[in-house]
Formats: C-alpha cells, sequence, structure tokens
C-alpha cells in the first residue's frame, strides 16, 4: 500500500501563536519537533495498517520544517515549494490508495483557531459551490481529482467538525480547540500517540467510504482583505471580479481551479 502524507503546523497541538509557525522565530522550533512527531506517528500508523511506501509533503510556510530524520526509513519527504498546481499534495497520483492530513486547521474568519486562514492571509472567505472552503476541502478535491480518497485527518476541532458535516466517515483526531485568542491542546505524547492509532484504523477501513464524489462543475468564490488584489486577479483568465474584495471562476476541470489558486493566492 502507497500512502500520501500532507501536513501543516497551524494543527499541530500546542500550536497558538504567529510567531510558532514562522522558521525565522525561535518560538517556532519546538513547534516544528511536534510537528515532526505527528507527521512521524501517522507514518508509523500507515506502516502498522500495511503501508510500504510513504510520501509525506512538508506543506507549511517555507516548506522545510520537518526533520526527515525523525521520519521511518520508508518515507520519502518533499521539501520546498514546485509551482506545481497541486501545492499542498504535489506529487500526489492515482497510485497511491489513500491521503492523510496532519497538522489542519480551521477556514478563515472562524472563531475555532487563533490561526485560522485558508491559504494565506490575503483571504477573509473562500467558497468552492458555495460551500466555505477549508484547506482541508481543498485538498480533498484535489486528492478526489485523481481518485485518492483522504481517508485521516488530524487538526483543531472547528476543522473536525467541519469534516464530520463533508464525511462522517473520514477520521479525524482533534489535537486542540480555539477558544477566542487561545488554545486547549492534548499533552503532545497524548496526540501523537491518538494520530498514530487514527491513522492505523482509517487505513484499515473501506476506502470507498472516504472517496470524494466530484461535482460535476466547481464555482469559487475568493474574497480578499484588499481591495487591490481582486482587481489584480480578477484578470486571471476566466476568472470575473463581481464586487470590490471578490472574484469568481467557474470551470469543469478541478485542475483549472488548482491552477488558477496557484496565481491567485
Amino acid at each position: 500500500m502507497k500512502v500520501y502524507i500532507s501536513a501543516d503546523i497551524e494543527g499541530v497541538t500546542g500550536v497558538t501563536h504567529w510567531d510558532e509557525t514562522e522558521l525565522s522565530k525561535s518560538d517556532s522550533s519546538l513547534f516544528r519537533e511536534q510537528m515532526t512527531a505527528e507527521v512521524a506517528a501517522a507514518c508509523e500508523g500507515a506502516l502498522q495498517a500495511g503501508a510500504t511506501e510513504i510520501w509525506v509533503k512538508d506543506a507549511h510556510d517555507s516548506a522545510r520544517n520537518i526533520n526527515a530524520a525523525k521520519l521511518p526509513h520508508e518515507a520519502r519527504l518533499i521539501r520546498g515549494w514546485s509551482g506545481h498546481p497541486f501545492m499542498m499534495l504535489q506529487e500526489l497520483d492515482n497510485s497511491f490508495q489513500g491521503a492523510l492530513l496532519i497538522g489542519y486547521h480551521s477556514r478563515a474568519s472562524m472563531g475555532t483557531s487563533p490561526l485560522a486562514h485558508t491559504m494565506n492571509l490575503m483571504v477573509t472567505r473562500m467558497t468552492i459551490n458555495e460551500r466555505p472552503a477549508s484547506e482541508f476541502l481543498i485538498s480533498a478535491y484535489t486528492a478526489g481529482s485523481v481518485k485518492v480518497p483522504v481517508v485521516f485527518v488530524s487538526g483543531d476541532k472547528g476543522l473536525c467538525d467541519e469534516i464530520s458535516t463533508f464525511n462522517s466517515n473520514i477520521g479525524t483526531v482533534a489535537v486542540k480547540e480555539g477558544i477566542g485568542n487561545s488554545t486547549v491542546s492534548l499533552h503532545p505524547e497524548v496526540a501523537i500517540n491518538k494520530i498514530r492509532e487514527g491513522a492505523a484504523n482509517a487505513l484499515k477501513a473501506d476506502p470507498a467510504l472516504t472517496q470524494v464524489k466530484m461535482p460535476a462543475r466547481f464555482s469559487v468564490e475568493i474574497q480578499y482583505r484588499r481591495a487591490f488584489d481582486a482587481y489584480r486577479n480578477g484578470f486571471f483568465p476566466g476568472a470575473t471580479q463581481i464586487n470590490d474584495t471578490t472574484i469568481q471562476f467557474e470551470n469543469e476541470s478541478y485542475f483549472e481551479v488548482m491552477r488558477f489558486l496557484l496565481f491567485v493566492l
């Protein structure tokens, strides 16, 4: 079994402030270690479930956060950004049997995480076919476009609650809960153990239950903080500026949606 893992940091246990997410800040060192440990736990769970090959995408900021030496020998680590439209799921294709998302987080403008955002801080709201879009939703459709099910996600409680309304068969582990500008987090070792167990159980389940049904057509709306960004990005081929801060893009191909997002985010 070949497994893909995409890892972010804002949904890692304990992470609360932006300084804890930036490679250039000394505060981030401890939390990059925890990010690595949670990814390693997901890898270990995948191996328990029968995985023989694991690809890991470091998908946070610089994409240079995970310590490869702390991962199992079966893991390959993708560092940096290639420029491919799949972005957080670079190199994913239909040779993988399942995808896991580790350290993911609540979407932009949600009150369930002090670090809530969708892709970057330019965006105040994004929808896909009128559904508010998190990075989980973007990634779930990306995986679905190459017929790979997202079987497991770890992150904050707000995100896990969202996933339960999208597909309750997707395994989730909430490692923390956002309250205002604070978080209440599981002990790091408890989070690691829950992720290991959750990943193993999810990969042993029927993948058909978590396979995303792809819509026939996609309509994406992005609302920016600044009117300038909407004006500029409204010139992307096929995009339309629908008000001072919002653009819209429609296409039958999700790859074209991801190409659009690559250039306007």
